[in-house]
């Protein structure tokens, strides 16, 4: 079992703490949160080892699961990385992109490995259809919130529109060519509402909508391929499949059937598949502790999340 310790005890890091004690591939040594009072009442409660320092914490680790304010990522994660640590990083990997560069470098030379937690790619919803999204040529995503002021140090374009830019990096397999972007801010000092276009080498675009001021919680996305639509909704974990194919010679009685201008029919077929229930967030630190124990690269990997990253600030560049 990996030793893993936990920096940060906030809501999430609260969550993460659990879960690795529950988790049958770690050995949860404690936690350090700077912040002495919650780390007292964290500890007293749920009874995990409170480390006196980071440096401590790191000492007794093997992994490091950084689950702090962004602002503290790159220091945090630096650190335990010279002293031969793997990390998780919560999500942005960092507040820059020269930051998370500089990351990615130092892992590789110290030779640990890095994971970023961007846990929609651990949906189910998504993992039931990713190997079915084929060359998609149109995206569209919308990733509505209602007002939390948790978040709110930070453009909402990193708060929640990066979760969907990086789940379209990883099943759009060209160079990102334009980025055009604009956020207005309403009751933050950072946009509270953003819409973004990426435009990729191979044609494909994707237009993103974000915003953390809505009456009403929405986690849609919608991939457009040739012959085939298919629908991800992350919050009520539900996919939907929906492919056109050539007419049989016979078609059933009751077979959707759509004619173009041409005379071409194709046949509508709906290929829903089984979505099954998961804890997204055990499941990335899992797959994390198998990429290291098995050596293979992490499901989101350091490179990644720097990409994400690097995207996410072309759109906020633009406002």
């Amino acid at each position: 079992m990996l030793k893993a310790g936990v920096l940060g005890a906030g809501h999430l890091g609260k969550i993460h703490l659990r879960l690795l004690q529950q988790s049958k591939k770690y050995e949860l040594v404690g936690f350090y949160d700077p912040f002495t009072e919650n780390a007292l009442k964290v500890a007293k409660e749920f009874g995990y080892k409170l480390f006196d320092s980071i440096d401590d914490l790191i000492a007794a680790s093997d992994v490091v699961d950084i689950v702090t304010p962004t602002l503290s990522h790159f220091d945090c994660a630096k650190k335990a990385i010279e002293n031969g640590c793997h990390v998780f990083i919560e999500k942005p990997i960092t507040k820059t992109v020269l930051e998370a560069e500089t990351i990615s470098a130092l892992a590789d030379k110290h030779q640990v490995k890095g994971q970023v937690g961007h846990v929609e790619r651990f949906n189910p919803a998504f993992t039931a259809v990713n190997g079915k999204i084929n060359n998609p040529m149109f995206i569209e995503t919308h990733r509505l919130a209602e007002f939390n002021p948790r978040g709110t140090d930070v453009p909402v374009v990193l708060d929640l529109m990066i979760h969907d830019i990086d789940i379209i990096l990883s099943v759009v397999h060209s160079k990102v060519k334009n980025v055009h972007g604009s956020g207005i801010s309403v009751i933050s000092e950072t946009p509270d509402i953003a819409n973004a276009r990426i435009e990729f080498e191979n044609g494909c675009v994707a237009n993103l909508t974000a915003s953390r001021i809505s009456m009403k919680n929405m986690r849609k996305s919608r991939f457009f391929q040739k012959d085939a639509y298919i629908s991800v909704d992350f919050l009520e974990k539900v996919a939907e499949v929906v492919r056109m194919k050539d007419v049989p010679e016979n078609p059933d009685d009751f077979a959707m059937i759509l004619q173009n201008a041409e005379g071409v029919k194709k046949q509508i077929y709906f290929d829903n598949p089984e979505v099954e229930g998961n804890n997204a967030i055990l499941d990335e630190l899992e797959s994390f502790a198998d990429s290291i124990q098995k050596d293979t690269t992490p499901i989101v990997s350091l490179y990644q999340g720097t990409e994400a990253l690097r995207v996410a600030q072309q759109i906020i560049d633009c406002f």
